[in-house]
């Protein structure tokens, strides 16, 4: 008998979302927090959602970085969160290049799958935040139905998304998801 899956959970893409976009970011320096994330977080958390980082990290096949280098800037972000009273419940990332064939990478859903899988999550209940249509894509091939795309120079403005949602920072998210 399958166990019900019973957790709800914020989908968070990194790069555009949690930290500042800058091109293939794999060093602790370089890293700059978007305002109003932990505060965004505490308050997904009141909700009892979990929340899980979803990211692609094709720098790591391009060999800009290695995996080594991921994992050591994921520990030091993830501190910082713990330091902020804020707790991640996992991270999946995708190391592969757009090409590949992998089911991993969005717009594919194969990292949504496994968090759902590994931690019992009801994806009909879960939300997606992201600041790229391949974000929000993969969460509806997922069965996410709620997603929110922040708005930045490279997506022109959300005109073609088909996100539920369209803001301009993740603090205003706080007035779309409830319980």
């Amino acid at each position: 008998m399958e166990s019900k899956k019973t957790n709800k959970a914020i989908f968070l893409d990194r790069d555009g979302v949690i930290n500042k976009e800058i091109s293939y970011a794999h060093k602790i320096e370089s890293f700059i927090f978007i305002d109003g994330i932990f505060e965004a977080c505490k308050f997904f958390l009141k909700l009892d959602f979990k929340i899980i980082i979803i990211t692609n990290q094709s720098g790591i096949s391009r060999g800009y970085y290695n995996e080594n280098d991921y994992q050591k800037l994921n520990n030091w972000m993830l501190s910082k969160f713990i330091d902020q009273n804020v707790s991640i419940l996992d991270v999946f990332h995708c190391p592969h290049l757009p090409e590949s064939n992998c089911n991993c990478r969005k717009p594919k859903p194969g990292m949504f799958f496994l968090a759902e899988k590994k931690h019992k999550i009801n994806l009909g209940k879960s939300w997606m935040i992201g600041d790229k249509e391949t974000d929000i894509e993969a969460a509806n091939y997922a069965g996410i139905v709620n997603t929110i795309l922040i708005e930045n120079s490279e997506n022109i403005s959300g005109k073609e998304t088909n996100a539920k949602f369209v803001i301009k920072s993740i603090s205003l998210s706080e007035k779309i998801i409830s319980n």
